[in-house]
C-alpha cells in the first residue's frame, strides 16, 4: 500500500479525512487540522513543518494517515522533552529537528494512526507506523514521537521497538448524574461543602454566565474571547499558541463543536473557558480572565463543564493537561501514554532506563492519587479504561 506525504491538509479531501475513524475527536477533523495551518499557529515559521502521511488504495480511498509534523522546538506538545534534548545536545547530536504525530497544542488522548473503518486495522497501523519510522530516517530527524496514542495503538507488535512514556491527567466521569447536586451528593461533606463555598463566592461577586456554542459567537464575542484568552497568557510571560483568525475559523467551520463559557460582571466579559465537544466527551482547552476573581477559574473551567456534560448526559470531561488540584474537586487520576523512537542508540539506552523509573513512579503516584478523591463510600469516580498494562515495564 502506497504512502505519500502532503504538506498540508488543504491536499486532502475533507470528506475522505473525515470518514477516517477519529476516535470521536473533534481535535482530528479536518476542520481543526486546517484551522490551526491556515491561522498561521501551526505552519513551518512557528516551527510545525506539516508532512502528515495518507495511505491510498483502490478500495477505501483514503484507507489511512497521520497527522505529522517535523518541528525544531518541544513547545505546545504537553509531553516534555526537554531534558531529552539537552542531554542529546551535550552529547553532540542534534535534537531538532524531530517528527512528532501529535495535534498542535492539545494534549487529548486520540488516535495518531488514523484508519478507515472499514480497512484492515491492525494492517493500516502497522503500515502507518512503519512509513513513520521510514520517514524519520529519511529526513534525518532525532526521533519520532507519537503523542497521546490509544491503547490500540500501543498493541502493535512493532511498538515493543519503540520506548513507552507514562503520565497522568485527571478527567471526570458522569455516573449518570441527574444535576450537579448529585454529583455533589457523592462527594465527602467537607469537600462539598468547598464546592458549593467557591461556587457562592463567584456569584456573590456578581458574576454570572452565558454558555454559547460556535455559532452563536459574533465578532464582540470572538474578540472577547481572543482577548482574554491571550492577555492571560502574556501576563505569565508567554506567547498564546493560537490567535483570533484560529477562533473565528472553529466558529465558522466547527459551530456545533465549539462550547464557550462567559463570565459576565457589568454586563462586561471577564472571563472564559473554551471547550471543543466530541462524540461522548467535552475537552477542556483554553481559559482566561481579566479580573482577579476568587475561584473564577475553577467555576469557568471546571464545574461549568461539569454541568455542561451532565445536562448534555457527556460520559467524561478531559480538562486539558496537569492540575493536581482537580482531583479534590472529583477529576479521577487516568494514564495517558506517549510512543518515542530514539535515533541514536546509545542516548535511546539511557531514556529507556530513565523512562523504566519514570513508569515505575507515575504508577505509583496514579494508585496513591485515585485513594485521595473526595468521593464517599461507594461512589466511584468512574471507569478507568486505560489502566497501566504491560507497556510499564
Amino acid at each position: 500500500m502506497p504512502v505519500r506525504v502532503i504538506r498540508s491538509l488543504e491536499d486532502v479531501d475533507p470528506q475522505r479525512w473525515n470518514a477516517l475513524g477519529l476516535g470521536g475527536s473533534p481535535f482530528l477533523r479536518h476542520e481543526f487540522l486546517l484551522a490551526v495551518e491556515q491561522s498561521g499557529a501551526a505552519v513551518p515559521a512557528t516551527g510545525w513543518d506539516a508532512h502528515h502521511l495518507l495511505l491510498e488504495d483502490a478500495e477505501h480511498g483514503l484507507a489511512g494517515a497521520v497527522p505529522l509534523y517535523l518541528k525544531t522546538h518541544s513547545r505546545g506538545e504537553f509531553v516534555f522533552d526537554f531534558a531529552w534534548a539537552e542531554a542529546s545536545e551535550r552529547a553532540g547530536h542534534a535534537w531538532y529537528p524531530k517528527l512528532v504525530a501529535a495535534v498542535p497544542f492539545t494534549p487529548a488522548t486520540g488516535p495518531r494512526l488514523l484508519v478507515h473503518p472499514a480497512a484492515d486495522a491492525t494492517a493500516v497501523r502497522r503500515r502507518l507506523l512503519a512509513a513513520c519510522r521510514e520517514l524519520r530516517r529519511e529526513l534525518g530527524a532525532s526521533s519520532l514521537q507519537l503523542l497521546f496514542v490509544t491503547a490500540a495503538e500501543r498493541a502493535l507488535p512493532e511498538v515493543q521497538e519503540l520506548l513507552p512514556r507514562l503520565d497522568c491527567q485527571f478527567h471526570w466521569h458522569n455516573a449518570g448524574y441527574a444535576d450537579f447536586d448529585g454529583f455533589l451528593a457523592g462527594l465527602t461533606a467537607e469537600r462539598r461543602k468547598k464546592l458549593r463555598r467557591e461556587r457562592r463566592r463567584v456569584a456573590e461577586a456578581g458574576v454570572s454566565f452565558a454558555t454559547l456554542h460556535g455559532g452563536e459567537l459574533d465578532e464582540a464575542r470572538l474578540r472577547d474571547l481572543h482577548r482574554l484568552h491571550a492577555g492571560t497568557f502574556l501576563r505569565h510571560g508567554q506567547q498564546p499558541y493560537v490567535n483570533l483568525d484560529f477562533f473565528r475559523r472553529l466558529a465558522r467551520t466547527m459551530p456545533e463543536a465549539l462550547v464557550v463559557q462567559f463570565a459576565l460582571q457589568d454586563h462586561a466579559a471577564v472571563g472564559c473557558s473554551l471547550s471543543l465537544r466530541g462524540d461522548d466527551t467535552l475537552y477542556g482547552r483554553y481559559w482566561g480572565a481579566s479580573r482577579d476573581i476568587h475561584s473564577l477559574h475553577f467555576e469557568t473551567c471546571y464545574y461549568r463543564g461539569i454541568e455542561y456534560c451532565i445536562r448534555e448526559q457527556l460520559a467524561r470531561f478531559e480538562p486539558g493537561a496537569q492540575g493536581e488540584y482537580k482531583l479534590l474537586r472529583g477529576f479521577a487520576p487516568q494514564p495517558v501514554w506517549s510512543l518515542h523512537e530514539i535515533g541514536h542508540p546509545r542516548l535511546a539506552a539511557a531514556i529507556a532506563r530513565a523512562l523504566t523509573l519514570e513508569r515505575a513512579r507515575v504508577t505509583r503516584y496514579i494508585a496513591d492519587a485515585a485513594e485521595h478523591l473526595p468521593f464517599r463510600h461507594g461512589h466511584a469516580a468512574g471507569p478507568d479504561d486505560d489502566a497501566p498494562d504491560h507497556l510499564a515495564r
